[in-house]
């Protein structure tokens, strides 16, 4: 059970004080009788609430969940092929959320997994240009040439890329560790940008999304997002 002005106040009617004079002012109605008394207790699962004569539901509690991706897990909630997808990796969670973005089967890192629509939107939407890390081991040693046509955009068969930054990490044995930064989101973009420039990726990782980061987070493990990393992340997508 919970008092009203406080499930009202939740719901997003508005401040505690402003919902305890709606109720005064007879304006709530619970399973269709005015109530004006104060601390008056309902279930929010069984009870109808109106407030001038519209129904309002509670707020769905918003769910945050960095996951450090491993390789060999599909980025959906089912699969029909029977592999195993992120969401067997989040224990314990009883709400429904979902991928923002996807990261394919091979792909390892950053994860987020949310069940706040408006900021899945956002991160992925061109239109918001949020930046997406990645360090991918390349085949070979990149030219000057190479990288600077990664740089300035590669014609895929569903169009030419945006420019990218690229950094050179490492040289590991007689291939090369890069770092890209993008803000698109193409299907398997980054592998099929290296493949272009005849480097092909062996192993590919996302360490950052917008401001938020990966971290030392151990792989296949996940946690929820601290308030202020929530914080920047939404004020990059013009939420905060």
């Amino acid at each position: 059970m919970e008092r009203l002005q406080k499930f009202m106040a939740h719901a997003g009617i508005g401040s505690r004080r402003n919902c305890e004079e709606l109720i005064i002012q007879g304006k709530v109605k619970v399973n269709g009788q005015v109530i004006n008394v104060l601390g008056t207790k309902i279930d929010p699962e069984r009870d109808k609430i109106e407030v001038n004569n519209k129904l309002i539901k509670a707020k769905e509690d918003m769910i945050y969940i960095l996951l450090n991706k491993p390789d060999g897990y599909v980025t959906t909630s089912q699969d029909p092929q029977g592999r195993p997808t992120v969401i067997d990796l989040i224990k314990h969670i009883n709400k429904r959320i979902y991928p923002v973005g996807r990261l394919d089967y091979e792909t390892e890192g950053l994860l987020l997994l949310t069940n706040d629509g408006e900021l899945a939107y956002r991160l992925t939407h061109p239109k918001y240009k949020v930046n997406k890390v990645y360090q991918a081991l390349i085949k070979g040693r990149p030219s000057n040439e190479s990288i600077e046509q990664l740089r300035r955009g590669v014609l895929l068969e569903d169009g030419l890329t945006e420019p990218a930054q690229i950094k050179i990490l490492d040289k590991i044995g007689d291939n090369t560790l890069i770092e890209l930064t993008i803000h698109e989101g193409k299907n398997r973009q980054v592998r099929r940008m290296c493949k272009a420039v005849n480097h092909p990726v062996l192993n590919l990782k996302r360490t950052k999304i917008g401001s938020l980061d990966l971290g030392t987070i151990k792989l296949g493990s996940f946690r929820f997002l601290t308030e202020d990393e929530l914080r920047w992340l939404k004020k990059g997508v013009g939420l905060g």
